[in-house]
């Protein structure tokens, strides 16, 4: 599993980084557990042991290779374990739709594209696939039918991963420039798992940059104030408390920073003044 404390990178400056990581986590979970995919594709296709054709078992052992070595940064040699599997089942869904995460990591979205569409040409209705392809039309900034397939997401009834597409949806509306949709769509990922720092950072940044400032500060304090503080964070709380004229605090937040990030930019940016940067 993809470590979601150590790799998450906030803000709507790096909305694409964490809307790679959402394509992790919501792509690959149960794919080498079930053959099928997770949540509702898991539930259209279980193959036991007894049932499971011969091909289909040698491309599900493929698969699972490619997963584990997809978590662990092996991109290279999962894309290859993936030719495989697809080499024993053409028709393999999840084949397809981890092959086109591996090709958004290599940022090939013409390969990633036809992977997805692949994938939801065998299964239409896989709310996993629609929501990775919903991820990649939200790069190529087509926000508009991104936002579509996020909706179609969340309509599925049998979803379970709807906090990580709301949160996905959420930052593809910020990228799109759509604040307030995308504060609502955040709330919503926020009400669902408020632990969340990913949610909580770009709440903040959203109502900072619109001068709430107060409420800026709620969801930046409940991270700083966590194990899940990061250069990034304390670098935003140290913003908002200094708009906010709370001297103590700011001073507070940047002696952490310069603790623990003595290397980072945003110190380097803190003892520059560039507070506007």
């Amino acid at each position: 599993m993809v470590d979601t404390v150590t790799r998450w990178r906030p803000g709507l400056g790096g909305v694409m980084a964490a809307l790679a990581l959402m394509a992790c986590l919501v792509g690959i979970q149960g794919c080498a557990a079930t053959g099928g995919g997770s949540g509702e594709s898991a539930a259209t296709e279980v193959i036991t042991p007894s049932d499971e054709p011969d091909a289909r078992r040698r491309a599900r052992i493929r698969l699972e290779l490619a997963v584990n070595y997809f978590e662990t940064g092996k991109v290279a040699v999962a894309l290859d374990e993936v030719k495989q599997a697809l080499v024993n089942d053409p028709t393999y869904a999840d084949a397809y739709n981890l092959r086109g995460l591996i090709y958004m990591r290599l940022n090939d979205l013409g390969q990633a594209e036809e992977s997805f569409r692949r994938a939801l040409s065998i299964r239409s209705s896989d709310a996993n696939v629609m929501h990775n392809y919903a991820l990649l039309l939200c790069q190529q900034q087509k926000y508009a039918e991104a936002d579509k397939y996020f909706v179609q997401v969340l309509n599925s009834p049998t979803y379970m991963a709807r906090s990580k597409t709301f949160m996905a949806q959420g930052l593809c509306q910020a990228r799109a420039g759509q604040s307030q949709q995308a504060e609502q769509t955040l709330l919503r990922a926020y009400e669902l798992d408020a632990g969340n720092p990913v949610v909580g950072y770009n709440l903040a940044e959203l109502l900072m940059r619109r001068g709430e400032l107060t409420r800026a500060q709620f969801y930046i304090r409940r991270i700083n104030n966590s194990d899940l503080a990061n250069a990034e964070s304390l670098w935003l709380g140290v913003k908002i408390e200094r708009s906010l004229g709370d001297s103590v605090a700011m001073r507070q937040l940047a002696d952490q920073l310069r603790k623990r990030f003595p290397e980072s930019r945003e110190l380097a940016a803190f003892e520059r003044g560039a507070f506007n940067e």
